[in-house]
């Protein structure tokens, strides 16, 4: 069931803004640094970044030297897993990736892009091209259950929330309802509450039960009935399919470690009923018309857990980031949940994907545990050629791993309800695989300053390493058990190669490959933390690249390069995919990937390091356009670009955290967007589409 329609940009007459040189103007108004407020980072990670990187292993990268000597030793290995747990599907992939096509300045706008791109800048709106209308969807606290109050920011309450539109809107999905080519489902995560932004009146040292209770409500998923209309994309009150996911929503805990020891609780003693979902950042629209949502910062909501005393628990909580004395929030004076010395399982029974089926609101939630534990950014699939799905995923942190499930089972194609309960059950079972990275040039050409090696590329090959199936562990001194529920430790011994910061990993429909968004890592080479490597290869990275990977989801083996190396496009240390640097977009900490029905990457940034607020980017990956990036739109004061949805005549983005900026206040707001002049600033779905013919 696809979750996108087209998005015909060819039809418009737009053409480059003028310049001498008809380029893409390049000023990056300063260059100072414009991460992310300090705020953001304090409520959306628990402030990772200001932190030693959670990950102690020595994992060395697998240079060329190394990847021959163990090539035919590690591919009969990988091999003989896949021949054990796939029924003998296990041929390893040949060939490497197609060599870039160089792009050419002054052609035609490839298909899809035909667009006069958004120059950089720090408006306190959601600038588009010319051409174009907007029009916000939903916003915070908008009614979406029936009984919902009309949102009053000085009076919230818990049970108002539980029917409004939550907080912080980050993954979107648009899902068409049967029999009307205007009507869908939107199906949107709610990452995290900013208290400090959210409450006129918050203690940070003596939150309210109340407003506990009300950013519990503020979390976890929307589901909201939208029909598309002249005059844009808007709520249908009273949809029947209406749905509020919140921190005290049930979850079925499903696969190989569910009743797990380590997932049982006081209030769960089976250990197969959580209560609720948080931080959910990413996601994606499974092939039988079910979303996908990644559990990811879920360290930062547990208090109190320097005082654990056994040394397993303690070293398996360091491993995830989990902190010393109260937490940020204070949950735990108000349900011994969240505090670790009271439950020291709660903290594993989040992590995890989630499944929900929008089109039946009475249905039960799913967290799979076939999937692994870690702090998923999302989780996508591929079909391969027998029916078999893979499901990618990044492990959102510094210095962390990108993993692949390839099901047992496959999929029953057609929508039957016999198929889709057949479907419904495919992340169930299946073998869970980490990804080691090996680069084909020498190492002193990687020598960290994103300077390209003498082949003119970043790429190598690449092996997925069984850590587990079902019951059986292939992870020397791990139980399967604890390969799902401790991922990252499990991904440690089997020799994982440290990636910058892994977010969205989606599969392009029209090429058949994979694309990872790493954001950034400013670690990367510093003091004792792992140095560059090709897959990785400038040290400090602050402006992140993006990822392209060849795979057969049913092989050991891959191919990849790297197809953006972003930054300033005058910086030499940046790369375009072998286009022409003066005819692109500046771009930073690409976060978010989706596709158009060209093929086409669309890109959100999170935390743009150029000095301009983030944006969503469209790059051709095929053809003479390859790699011309040509910015689409930027998001106001202090927000992020997440979520985007890219369809036929219709783009949605998610505006997360406007006015998140220092020092702002309920009294003083950085921003007044959505709503203008007196009003607070609301996250909020934007929808784009063509200006009227």
């Amino acid at each position: 069931m696809p979750s996108v329609r087209v998005f015909p940009f060819e039809h418009l007459e737009v053409r480059l803004a003028s310049r001498p040189d008809n380029g893409i103007p390049l000023p990056l108004l300063s260059h100072h640094t414009a991460a992310r407020a300090s705020t953001t980072c304090r409520y959306r990670c628990g402030n990772a970044c200001a932190h030693e990187p959670p990950n102690p292993s020595a994992n060395s990268y697998f240079g060329e030297i190394a990847a021959r000597a163990l090539s035919r030793r590690g591919a009969l290995r990988a091999g003989g897993v896949l021949a054990l747990t796939t029924a003998g599907a296990a041929t390893l992939a040949g060939g490497a990736t197609a060599a870039p096509v160089r792009g050419r300045a002054g052609g035609p706008p490839a298909p899809g892009t035909d667009f006069t791109p958004v120059p950089p800048n720090r408006e306190d709106r959601v600038v588009i091209p010319e051409g174009f209308r907007q029009n916000v969807v939903i916003r915070w606290g908008d009614p979406v259950l029936p009984g919902a109050p009309d949102f009053d920011f000085h009076a919230q309450t818990a049970e108002a929330q539980q029917r409004q539109f939550g907080f912080n809107n980050d993954f979107a999905a648009l899902l068409p309802l049967p029999g009307s080519p205007t009507e869908h489902l939107l199906v949107v995560n709610h990452e995290y509450t900013t208290e400090t932004h959210m409450f006129p009146d918050y203690d940070e040292e003596n939150p309210t039960e109340e407003q506990v209770r009300t950013a519990w409500a503020a979390h976890g998923l929307s589901v909201v009935h939208v029909r598309e209309e002249d005059s844009g994309l808007h709520p249908v009150p009273g949809g029947k399919h209406n749905r509020r996911i919140t921190l005290d929503t049930e979850f079925e805990v499903r696969g190989p470690a569910a009743g797990s020891r380590f997932l049982r609780t006081t209030a769960d003693p089976s250990g197969t009923r959580v209560r609720g979902t948080q931080n959910n950042c990413a996601g994606g629209v499974t092939p039988w018309g079910t979303v996908l949502s990644g559990e990811e910062n879920i360290h930062q909501y547990f208090g109190n857990a320097d005082r654990v005393t056994d040394p397993d628990t303690k070293r398996r909580l360091d491993r995830y980031g989990f902190a010393a004395g109260p937490s940020e929030r204070k949950w735990e004076r108000f349900d011994r949940r969240w505090d670790v010395t009271a439950e020291p399982n709660e903290p594993n029974r989040f992590g995890w994907i989630v499944e929900i089926d929008p089109f039946d609101p009475a249905s039960t939630p799913v967290k799979h545990t076939a999937l692994g534990r870690f702090k998923h950014e999302g989780a996508t699939i591929k079909v391969g050629a027998d029916g078999r799905v893979a499901a990618y995923s990044g492990d959102d942190e510094r210095f962390e791993y990108i993993y692949k499930f390839v099901s047992d089972k496959p999929m029953k194609p057609g929508a039957s309800a016999h198929a889709r309960r057949h479907n419904m059950r495919l992340l169930d079972e299946g073998t869970l695989y980490v990804a080691r990275f090996s680069g084909n040039s020498p190492a002193e050409e990687i020598d960290g300053s994103g300077r390209l090696p003498a082949d003119g590329a970043f790429d190598g090959t690449g092996e997925w390493i069984a850590l587990a199936t079902g019951d059986r562990s292939f992870v020397p001194g791990f139980t399967a058990e604890e390969v799902y529920v401790f991922t990252r430790e499990a991904a440690d011994r089997a020799g994982a190669t440290k990636m910058d910061r892994p977010e969205d990993v989606e599969p392009n429909p029209v090429n058949g490959r994979i694309y990872c968004a790493l954001t950034n890592n400013s670690n990367r080479g510093a003091q004792s933390n792992a140095g560059p490597d090709e897959a990785n290869p400038r040290s400090g990275n602050k402006h992140g690249h993006v990822l392209e990977i060849e795979d057969d989801p049913l092989t050991a083996r891959f191919d990849w390069n790297l197809l953006l190396v972003c930054g300033d496009p005058g910086d030499p240390a940046t790369y375009f995919g072998g286009f022409d640097k003066s005819q692109v977009s500046p771009i930073s900490c690409p976060d978010n990937v989706a596709f158009d029905r060209h093929g086409n990457l669309w890109i959100s940034t999170d935390g743009n390091e150029l000095g301009s607020h983030d944006g969503l980017f469209a790059v051709p990956v095929d053809g003479p356009e390859r790699g011309r990036v040509k910015q689409f739109l930027t998001v106001p004061v202090g927000a992020e670009t997440c979520g985007p949805v890219i369809g036929d005549a219709l783009v949605t983005v998610c505006v997360q955290h406007p006015g998140e900026v220092d020092d702002a206040t309920p009294e003083n707001p950085a921003s007044r967007w959505p709503d203008g002049p007196g009003s607070q600033p609301r996250p909020a779905v934007v929808a784009v589409r063509p200006a009227r013919p």
